[in-house]
């Protein structure tokens, strides 16, 4: 049941990235194993946790933007997605400051340096199964967006910044398996082994971790998948995901985010069966 849900949160999350951002990874697919022996297809996609990022206050709506970062200067191309439909309000941060917070998360994360780097921006108000406004990002160190090109995204905050979700996609020079693994449904301990490293040096849970569980298995391309689940002493959890070619970290979900997933579905579900009930019986 509880690997069911985490799919569920995933494909919802997949759902808010098309709707809002048209991120090249997202055309990607993975599956991921409700339970034993039984696999869902769903897009790929993942997300990070509940700490917020210092952004700068000034930006410059220039294409090519010097930010610092640490102390050193980071040229970066920032654009908006030729994609993009939505319009931020007064309120949000400006395309340059979301751009700047995303990149924060990606050097705390990833050690990524976006030296380079060609950021394309895309602001959604928030859709039925994500009723928040958020920035989202699809990041290239190409000039032309290929779909077999690495490339990192992420989804954060539209007003504070709070990061969403965070990760990278890749096309590997290799050929491995993309079948489902029963073994690691037994022991996936090297996986929850490495999750528990990062959480601690980033610091991506306000509390120790209480548990780390399987979650499930996919692929991203030709990129075998996996995903646990982190649980802190305080509750919140994460969504981690792995490849299992190379026990490369690709990404993760939020906290925060797994909770207004759960939420608005919550509310959706409530919401059709009033409907049902009201077909059955006839309103007042």
């Amino acid at each position: 049941m509880r690997q069911k849900k985490i799919v569920i949160l995933a494909a919802a999350t997949i759902a808010v990235i098309g709707a809002g951002a048209t991120l090249f990874n997202t055309a990607a697919e993975t599956v991921m194993a409700a339970k034993a022996g039984q696999m869902e297809r769903i897009p790929t996609s993942y997300q990070v946790s509940d700490f917020q990022v210092l952004y700068g206050s000034e930006a410059s709506s220039s294409a090519s933007e010097r930010k610092e970062a640490a102390g050193t200067a980071v040229n970066y191309q920032v654009s908006m997605d030729s994609l993009n439909k939505g319009t931020p309000r007064e309120m949000d941060l400006t395309m340059e400051e979301a751009a700047e917070a995303g990149g924060q998360y990606l050097r705390d994360i990833f050690g990524l340096d976006l030296e380079g780097a060609y950021v394309y921006m895309s602001y959604c108000p928030g859709t039925e199964t994500f009723p928040r406004a958020f920035w989202s990002a699809d990041i290239s160190f190409e000039q032309e967006r290929k779909i077999e090109s690495t490339r990192w995204f992420f989804m954060v905050d539209a007003v504070t910044g709070e990061l969403f979700n965070i990760g990278h996609g890749r096309h590997l020079d290799a050929n491995p398996s993309l079948e489902f693994d029963p073994a690691l449904l037994k022991d996936c301990s090297v996986y929850a082994e490495l999750a528990g490293q990062l959480v601690e040096e980033c610091g991506l849970l306000e509390g120790p971790v209480d548990k780390i569980e399987y979650g499930g298995q996919g692929y991203d391309g030709n990129d075998p998948t996996i995903t646990v689940e982190v649980t802190g002493t305080k509750g919140e959890t994460l969504l981690m995901t792995y490849s299992r070619y190379d026990q490369e970290f690709l990404g993760l979900i939020t906290d925060t985010s797994n909770r207004i997933t759960e939420s608005a579905l919550e509310n959706l579900s409530n919401a059709e069966s009033c409907d049902n009930i009201t077909k059955i019986f006839g309103s007042e």
